[in-house]
């Protein structure tokens, strides 16, 4: 008897720079809601090889194919690790996806005349941190004043090595990809997330949000991830 085809129901969530991955707890309830086996990566940010080191690892401890999700720099880690066999399919909500040796680093260092420009602070020990009186505006402008108070005190450093690690081959060249690009983002500029939707051939999707996307507005980035997911058909 040949066996028959069913949707991917695993889904991987990879959190960004200056977060941890508590902020995914309403696409994860939606997601959970919608029948998937949920699990989130909690990475040091230290360096992007810790970063994919950490993801590897939730990646292999689920019973199947996966569906890897990345925000904001966890763009950069899922593109690295994505290459991973058991990885279906990549979802990008408002982050960045690099070609083979890029990084944050190096994407971010010419911004488009007039384009937002990150309030990060000087590195300390190598650590990055946004500025607190404007990580609202920047990076939460749709959140209530005190969550977003609340994000700016609670950051997670962000290594200035995960900032300048650069992907080697690229999963998106390889995977199917999708992105939901954040059109009032103060953080990565709504043209360069098309820019690199449309180069990574990915199916792309847009919303009214900031940066903090994944916070704000969970139920469209749950509806892409599920979209991903019925379309990545795998053998039972």
């Amino acid at each position: 008897m040949s066996a028959s085809p069913r949707t991917v129901t695993n889904v991987v969530l990879v959190h960004g720079g200056f977060v941890d991955g508590s902020g995914w707890q309403d696409v994860h309830r939606a997601l959970v809601r919608k029948g998937f086996r949920v699990s989130i990566v909690q990475n040091p940010t230290t360096s992007l090889e810790d970063d994919v080191v950490a993801t590897r690892r939730v990646i292999a401890a689920q019973d199947g194919p996966v569906i890897l999700v990345g925000h904001s720099y966890g763009g950069v880690v899922i593109s690295e690790v994505g290459t991973d066999p058991r990885v279906a399919g990549l979802v990008y909500i408002a982050a960045f996806a690099p070609n083979a040796g890029e990084s944050v680093a190096s994407l971010i260092k010419d911004p488009a005349p007039g384009a937002p420009v990150p309030p990060i602070l000087p590195p300390v020990d190598g650590f990055l941190l946004l500025d607190r009186a404007k990580f609202a505006a920047s990076f939460a402008a749709d959140l209530p004043a005190e969550q977003a108070a609340f994000m700016a005190d609670a950051q997670l450093p962000w290594g200035v090595a995960a900032l300048e690690g650069a992907v080697t081959e690229p999963a998106w060249k390889s995977k199917p990809s999708w992105y939901l690009v954040a059109t009032d983002d103060r953080m990565i500029p709504p043209p360069a997330q098309r820019a690199m939707a449309a180069r990574a051939g990915a199916e792309m999707a847009e919303v009214a949000a900031s940066h903090s996307v994944y916070v704000s507005q969970p139920a469209a980035v749950a509806d892409l991830i599920a979209e991903a997911a019925s379309k990545e058909l795998v053998t039972a």
